[in-house]
Formats: C-alpha cells, sequence, structure tokens
C-alpha cells in the first residue's frame, strides 16, 4: 500500500496555495509513470469557473470606452478575465453588476449566486474616475482547459463581448523521483510532487480529484470481465472445378493466330481443348510453341486448369 503524505502547504496569497506531496514506496520505473499521470491530469482535467462573456451597457464592441472609467474596454475584459471563483455550478449562469458612483469597482460588487462565492472580493476591475453609472451583466460557465472567444455558441447571446477564459485552478505542477527514505521497505523510489493552485481548490483536494479521474479511467481497461471466447471451427475448403463442358475457346481471350489455328482443327470448348496434350497441339499447322505457351497460361489463369 503506498503510503502519501503531505510534507508543506504554504498559501502564499488568497490567489496562490503551494503544497509538497511524498508518495512512497515505489518500485523503480513507477514515479516516472505516477507522476506523468498525475501532472497531465492536474493541468488538463480538473474543471474550473470563469466568465466568459460579458456584456456592459452602451458598449457595442471592446474596442469602445466607457464614460468615467479609466479603462478602456479591453482592459475591463482583461480585469475580468483573472477573477476566481469557488463553488459548483452544472449550467452556465448569469451574473450582474449595478454600480453607481465613483472610485473603484471590485469582484465584490458582482451580485453572484449562492452557489459561488469569490477566492478573493477584492479582485480589480476598474476605477470610476467621476460619478458613474454602469451595468453589466456576465455569462460565467464551468469548463475545463481554455476557452477561446471563437466559440460560436457564446457569439449566439446577442451583446455579448466573448473571453478567452481560462478554466485552470491548478496553475503548476513539478515532480521528481528520489530514492526512498523509508528503512522498512525493500522499495528504491520515492515520488515527490509539488502542486500550485489559485485558490478556488487547495491543492490536496486537486490531488484527490485527479486520483479518483486516473482510478476511473484504469478501471475502464480492465479485461477481468471480458475474457475472449475463443472459437476454433475446421473448415474443409473445396474448389470446384468449373463445369468446362460448354465453355467456348473464345472464353481464353487468345490471339487471333492461336485461336484460328484451334478452330481449324474442330476444337471450340474448353472440354475438346484438354482432350490434347501441349506436344499434340504443337503438330497443328501454324500453332507454335508461343501459342502453346499462350494456351497453357491462359488455362491457369483463368480456369487454374493445366493441359495433359
Amino acid at each position: 500500500m503506498l503510503n502519501i503524505q503531505c510534507l508543506a502547504s504554504s498559501p502564499k496569497s488568497a490567489l496562490n496555495h503551494h503544497a509538497k506531496f511524498l508518495i512512497e514506496p515505489l518500485e523503480k520505473g513507477q514515479g516516472i509513470t505516477i507522476g506523468n499521470a498525475l501532472r497531465r491530469t492536474l493541468l488538463s482535467q480538473i474543471p474550473g469557473i470563469a466568465i466568459v462573456g460579458v456584456r456592459i451597457s452602451g458598449v457595442n464592441h471592446e474596442f469602445s470606452t466607457i464614460n468615467g472609467v479609466k479603462e478602456d474596454v479591453i482592459e475591463v475584459l482583461l480585469n475580468l478575465k483573472q477573477i476566481v471563483f469557488k463553488g459548483d455550478i452544472d449550467e452556465p449562469i448569469i451574473a450582474r453588476l449595478n454600480y453607481n458612483g465613483s472610485g473603484i469597482i471590485n469582484a465584490n460588487c458582482i451580485d453572484l449566486p449562492q452557489e459561488l462565492s469569490f477566492v478573493d472580493p477584492q479582485q480589480y476591475i476598474a476605477s470610476c474616475t467621476s460619478y458613474t453609472s454602469i451595468e453589466m451583466e456576465f455569462l460565467i460557465s464551468k469548463g475545463y482547459g481554455y476557452f477561446l472567444s471563437t466559440d460560436n455558441s457564446i457569439n449566439d447571446l446577442q451583446g455579448f463581448l466573448t473571453l478567452d477564459a481560462v478554466f485552470l485552478p491548478v496553475k503548476r505542477v513539478n515532480f521528481f523521483v528520489e530514492a526512498s527514505q523509508s528503512i522498512s521497505t525493500l522499495k528504491n523510489e520515492s515520488l515527490i510532487i509539488e502542486v500550485e493552485t489559485n485558490g478556488s481548490l487547495t491543492p490536496t483536494d486537486a490531488v484527490n480529484i485527479a486520483s479518483k479521474k486516473l482510478t476511473n479511467l484504469f478501471s475502464l481497461i480492465s479485461l477481468a470481465h471480458s475474457t475472449p471466447k475463443l472459437v476454433l471451427e475446421e473448415r474443409v475448403t473445396q474448389i470446384e472445378q468449373p463445369d468446362i463442358k460448354n465453355i467456348q475457346i473464345d472464353e481464353l481471350e487468345l490471339s487471333v493466330r492461336a485461336h484460328n489455328c484451334l478452330k481449324r482443327a474442330n476444337i471450340h470448348t474448353i472440354a475438346e481443348l484438354l482432350e490434347y496434350s501441349e506436344k499434340e497441339l504443337l503438330e497443328f499447322k501454324n500453332f507454335g510453341k508461343k501459342s502453346a505457351d499462350e494456351v497453357s497460361k491462359s488455362l491457369n489463369e483463368r480456369f487454374n486448369i493445366q493441359l495433359n
């Protein structure tokens, strides 16, 4: 049984949680195998929540400006892209922001449903240099990896500007293998894995989710209940010879010279042709070795028959 322990855990900030784990004892080669699998799963298969679209009152495109706001729309969108949520949702939801006044607009100004909360409510969105009224609607969705703004499903929502959202709770994963420090075992490898998240979940939760996903994945490969049944059948193949009694020599598609020689000898069917040997065919007038070889080759290729 593997021993897994957390060597260190230190939240550097609300948006940066770091932890280091030790997994042992492992046989030689298993550290790389487990480390690679965990790293790839942590970086691509852990779901996250992000803003994928925003509608700003009075704004038609991302190159606009907002009266009374220090940042242009592109800067606002980049700031919204950085907001980190924690919680869980099954379907995309709409959240709203109504701001009246001057000063700093931060994430806490957004009205969220009960299922979601902010990792850092003070994440910056924009600054109002004078008294301003701003209305925004946000499309928040759950997903994996990166979301490109060219996704057509979001473009169907009228008035929404799409964001290149990042659904990546795990920011960084590093691992290395070293000789096992355990004295009670003959195994000779330990896996040390470092995980850094954005605060929407802890590194421990991330490793647990990745481990369960890998367990479920490899369980699908099990052949324990799907042993194939081998059925051996002995088949006797009988090669049926074609009925050659009524097949005309025209079917051999011989050259004009060979065909006319056979006709002059009153040979009209394959059956009649097989009454002669190759030596006897050579006795026909104007029927040479080349014609005999041609007849033999055609009989063999078309009917699998040899002259006597």
